[in-house]
């Protein structure tokens, strides 16, 4: 989206006391702005509401040092970003595909290796750095009549209308009316929040360390993930001008060994990361800044309201074990966008509850499996008892002599569960 039309549409929004479209989105991050896309390109009118000022500089994106905050997008979230004529560009910028994944205890011998060709596929996915999926996305916006972005907008108040409709209130005055409001404002929504959904939020005793460090060994486009008595530590594979040397770095730990890890030079943390991994990659390097954030999993009591939907971080927001988040995220925009376009080919209000909760039932209990699933993995990898550790270990060992059983664990882990929406297939 040029300078200009930036300002025409400030202009516009700031010219009018309250302004209508069919449906309102908080939150143009990555979830936000995939649904404004799914929508826009049907034709809905959509407000698309962001704290922000500014949008990223396509320019700078994908050049130079990679971004800190990476996501690995599965073979279903890339099917969805082609459709929506992002991923040519997000592949022309920086994009790091991976076909092995290893997975191994540091306590023990088990360890457990998927390959892209056991799944049947081409690669496992991508890690993409999260600012170029982002600016790919405000490209496509761009380019969408239909959809209108307000930047700079911090949102205060939320209210229902006699006509069953929403409206948002911004704090600069502005009145945001439609049938739909959906928040995709992110795991601690305040649109939820004025809302009145609660959510089960459980502390899992974990915060991410993240950075960006180069290997002396190439890493074979292989993600690694090895369970250390500390916490998972996984090195995702990055791939700079041709080299197979770099990875990003997530090691979820307790707050003290996070804070420790923080103190140290970038010398001694390459050393602890070298040490950690059993050095399959050799010497390490750290080339970024090391920042962490507290790991917490919340899930939203209820996905939707009269005239509201929750989705991504909104609804719920998962430990990074996986690297599913954005995933789940993504596929909340796609069944939610499916459903919608459903019903006003029918003819049905946007704010009726009984059709938004066809996308809530499509969606709550995929996404409550993978969060029980990832406390189970945490519980269990991060016990220090013998007999549970002896169990893991063989538990490892035989997932990886069964191949059928391994097969249905990297069918689930690149995106195909449950009928996906038309936009993924």
């Amino acid at each position: 989206m040029d300078a200009s039309m930036e300002r025409s549409m400030g202009e516009t929004c700031q010219g009018a006391a309250e302004e209508a479209a069919e449906v309102v989105i908080v939150g143009a991050g990555m979830v936000g702005a995939v649904l404004a896309c799914l929508l826009g390109e049907a034709g809905v009118t959509v407000t698309l509401v962001d704290a922000r000022e500014t949008l990223l500089d396509p320019e700078s994106v994908g050049r130079g040092q990679p971004g800190i905050r990476v996501s690995a997008l599965t073979p279903v979230s890339q099917t969805l970003l082609e459709g929506l004529g992002a991923w040519g560009w997000m592949a022309a910028r920086r994009i790091s595909p991976y076909r092995f994944m290893q997975v191994w205890d540091a306590e023990g011998s088990g360890e457990v290796s998927f390959s892209a060709e056991q799944a049947g596929v081409a690669r496992l996915g991508h890690i993409v750095e999260n600012d170029v999926t982002q600016a790919a996305l405000e490209r496509r916006l761009g380019a969408l009549v239909s959809v209108r972005l307000v930047l700079g907008a911090r949102v205060t108040g939320l209210s229902e209308l006699a006509d069953g409709a929403r409206c948002v209130q911004l704090a600069d005055g502005r009145r945001l009316t439609a049938p739909l409001v959906i928040a995709a404002d992110g795991a601690r929504s305040p649109l939820r929040e004025l809302a009145g959904i609660d959510v089960n939020a459980h502390e899992t005793g974990h915060r991410a360390v993240v950075t960006t460090v180069r290997a002396e060994r190439p890493h074979g486009d292989v993600a690694r993930q090895v369970f250390l008595p500390t916490g998972p530590l996984a090195f995702l594979p990055l791939r700079l001008d041709g080299e197979r040397h770099h990875c990003s770095i997530v090691w979820s730990t307790s707050p003290e060994e996070a804070e420790r890890l923080l103190g140290l030079s970038t010398e001694a943390l390459g050393e602890e990361l070298a040490m950690a991994i059993g050095h399959r990659l050799g010497e390490v390097t750290v080339i970024d800044r090391a920042v962490s954030f507290p790991l917490v999993q919340r899930h939203a009591q209820r996905y939707v309201l009269p005239g509201l939907a929750l989705v991504g971080d909104a609804a719920h927001s998962i430990h990074p074990l996986a690297g599913q988040g954005v995933n789940l995220g993504l596929m909340d925009a796609a069944v939610l966008a499916e459903e919608l376009l459903a019903a006003r080919r029918r003819g049905v209000a946007l704010y009726d509850e009984r059709w938004l909760s066809r996308y809530a039932r499509r969606r709550r209990g995929d996404n409550a499996g993978m969060l029980a699933l990832m406390d189970g993995f945490r519980l269990l990898f991060g016990t220090r008892h013998p007999a549970l550790t002896l169990a893991r270990n063989l538990g490892l060992g035989a997932v990886d002599r069964l191949t059928p059983l391994k097969r249905l664990i990297m069918q689930q882990a690149i995106g195909h569960r449950g009928r996906l929406p038309s936009s993924c297939r």
